[in-house]
Order: structure tokens, then sequence, then C-alpha cells
């Protein structure tokens, strides 16, 4: 069964996440899940995520979830705007909620850490390329 889309293609949010991830070398987009996902050969970000507590799901619709070095996602965990997502939580993933006030370069920066984090040496070493 397919899972509904839980996303609003409008969302501002949505647009500057999809900005940022899409200008990376490689990167394409494709729903999983109901939800966006920007990848090259392994997903380095998704749009909108979950968390499980006490046995309810609670959505976070205006959300960013990364894959970070675990340093990075350890100090990113003691941010109140941060959440550990159901299921890819596990996996080092964490999220990190979106509003109005996010700061575009702080949610670039970790976009582009995460992308850093899973994407082929090639296309890493094309924005390396890109930024010298």
């Amino acid at each position: 069964m397919a899972h509904p889309q839980m996303f609003d293609d409008d969302d501002p949010l949505l647009e500057q996440v999809r900005a940022i991830a899409l200008a990376l070398p490689g990167a394409l987009e494709k729903v999983s899940h109901g939800r966006p996902a920007f990848f090259t050969t392994r997903v380095h970000c998704y749009y909108g995520g979950s968390v499980r507590i006490e046995g309810e799901w609670h959505a976070h619709d205006q959300a960013v979830m990364l894959h970070l070095p675990p340093a990075e996602t350890a100090a990113l965990g003691q941010d109140p705007r941060c959440f550990v997502p159901a299921y890819l939580g596990a996996s080092g993933w964490i999220g990190l909620d979106l509003d109005e006030r996010t700061d575009s370069q702080e949610l670039a920066e970790l976009v582009e850490e995460s992308y850093r984090t899973v994407a082929p040496k090639r296309l890493v070493a094309r924005l390396d390329d890109a930024a010298r």
C-alpha cells in the first residue's frame, strides 16, 4: 500500500529545503514514505518526520531530518528544536524543526554536512571544487 502524501508542495519551508538540497551536485528528489527525500545514491535529507512517544505518533511536518557525523548529532541533540526521528534515529539521524525564524545559513550548512556524510566521494569532490 502506498503512503499518502504528508506534505504541502506550497510550503515555503519545503521550498527553502528543496532549493538548498537540490543545489548540491547530483542531488535529486523523490517521495519516500509520503515525504520528500533528497538523495544522490543515498538519501541525504528528508523533509518532515515523526516521533513515537508512549505509543502515539507525533508529526514534525515542518522539519528536516539529517544524517550528520556523530559529534554533530550529539551537539544538536541538546537543541530544543531537535528530535530523534522514528525509525531513522537508531541509525544516527536527527530531526530539526523549522519555522519562519530558521536561519537559512545554518540550514544550508547542516544540509551540506548531511550530504557530505552520505554522497559518493566524486560528488563531494565536485562540491569542494565548486567552492574554490
